[in-house]
Formats: C-alpha cells, structure tokens, sequence
C-alpha cells in the first residue's frame, strides 16, 4: 500500500508539472497570439503530453518530471519591485532576464540529464520560449528546430509553432507561411488546423497580404461556423473591408 501511494503521489507529480508547464507555454504565448489560440494550446498539450504516453512513466521520466516541476515553479516565480529586500520564505527575482536565465539553467540540466526522456523534449522547448523570452532568436529557434526534428511528435508540432512565430516576427513570412501551412495539412492534438489557420492569416495581415488573409479567415469561417474561431474569422473579414 505505501509503496503504491509513493507511485501515486509521483504521478500526481508529475501531471502537476505537465500541466504547470502547459501554462507557461500558455504565458509566452499571449504575448504573440490570440486567447482562443492560447487556450487551445495549453488544455491540448497538458492532455497530450499525459496521455499520449507519459501516464506509464519510468524511474528516468519520473525523476525528469519532477525537475521539470522545479523549473517551471522558477519561470513563475514572481518579479520584486526595484528596492525591495529579498525574503528568505518568499522566493522572487529582481527581474524578468535573472528569472528567465535560472530557469534555462535548470531547464539544461534535463536536457543534459534525460536526453532521451519526454520530459527532455518539454524542457528543449522551454528552452527556446526562455530563450525568446530573452531575445536571443538564433537560441530560441536552435531549441525550436531540435525538438521540431526529434522531438515526441505533439510537442514537435508545437514546437514548429513556436518557431514559425520566431520567424513571422524577424520578417521570415517566407519561412513562417510554410510551417503554418505544413501544421494546416497535418494537425495535432497540440496545434489543430484552425489554430494554425488562424496565425496563418493574422501573419498575412500583418505582412500587408489581405487577400491571402482574406481566403484563410473565409476558409475557417466555412469550416467553423458555430464556434469561437468562426465567430472570430468574421470579425477578422469585416475588419478586412
């Protein structure tokens, strides 16, 4: 009995740490994308990441996860105001850029530590939304494109995502439209067809191309009419005319 509480309680660990992580991809995110997107986002990849095969973890995948938990309890731990003293049971940071360089030092230590695990793959991601986050684009899109390459294949997706929105804000629309196009023609449960759908015609109208965002916000209008991304495709249109 104790022994099968012990297991549960790393269990319990564990989707703590996947779902906690699922929120700050979220928390990145909403600075590049819409909430409907961000919402998506976040509920998909806590339940793809569970159970899409990390519900039968082992010792290494465990272990992992748990650190994983300590690095993303760091990329929410909160921000002090300037001049405000340090408190020894309250643990903050005195700026986003320490915050965001602690975690990527834990954050390594998976990598470094688990490299073939799951949880790996997850902090390879996190990786390069710190890296973003710091703006070093060549870190954040070396992260990106590993875990778009090797990486479990939800999380590949969202990876991909990711690194499409890297390059649709350094002005690589080229490169940005075919990822988008590419998560269009092959949907996950990380990233569906009308989320990519829908930055795919926010990149072109934000790249000066309202036709091309025009024929996309019509595509999911058609293919979504009773539900918030159709709802959202018409405000776009009429925002268009």
């Amino acid at each position: 009995m104790r022994a099968k509480t012990r297991h549960q309680l790393k269990q319990d660990a564990f989707s703590r740490a996947t779902i906690e992580a699922a929120g700050k991809t979220a928390h990145w995110t909403v600075e590049h994308q819409t909430t409907l997107i961000v919402s998506g986002i976040a509920i998909a990849l806590a339940l793809a990441l569970f159970f899409g095969g990390w519900a039968y973890l082992n010792q290494q995948n465990q272990k992992a996860g748990l650190d994983l938990t300590q690095a993303v309890r760091i990329m929410d731990t909160p921000l002090r105001p300037a001049g405000t003293p340090a408190q020894p049971d309250f643990p903050t940071f005195t700026s986003a850029k320490e915050r965001n360089e602690a975690a990527q030092k834990q954050l390594q230590v998976i990598v470094d530590k688990y490299p073939h695990t799951h949880t790996a793959d997850m902090a390879r991601f996190l990786l390069g939304v710190t890296a973003s986050n710091l703006g070093n684009t060549t870190a954040a899109e070396n992260d990106f494109k590993t875990v778009a390459s090797n990486g479990n294949h939800d999380v590949a997706a969202l990876a991909r995502f990711a690194l499409a929105s890297v390059y649709a804000d350094n002005n690589r629309t080229k490169d940005a439209v075919a990822l988008y196009q590419e998560l269009i023609n092959k949907p996950t449960v990380t990233v569906s067809k009308v989320t990519a759908q829908l930055q795919l015609a926010a990149l072109y109208q934000n790249s000066n191309q309202p036709l091309d965002a025009k024929r996309v916000y019509e595509q999911v209008k058609k293919e979504n009419p009773a539900n918030e991304a159709g709802q959202l495709a018409t405000q776009k249109l009429a925002e268009l005319k």
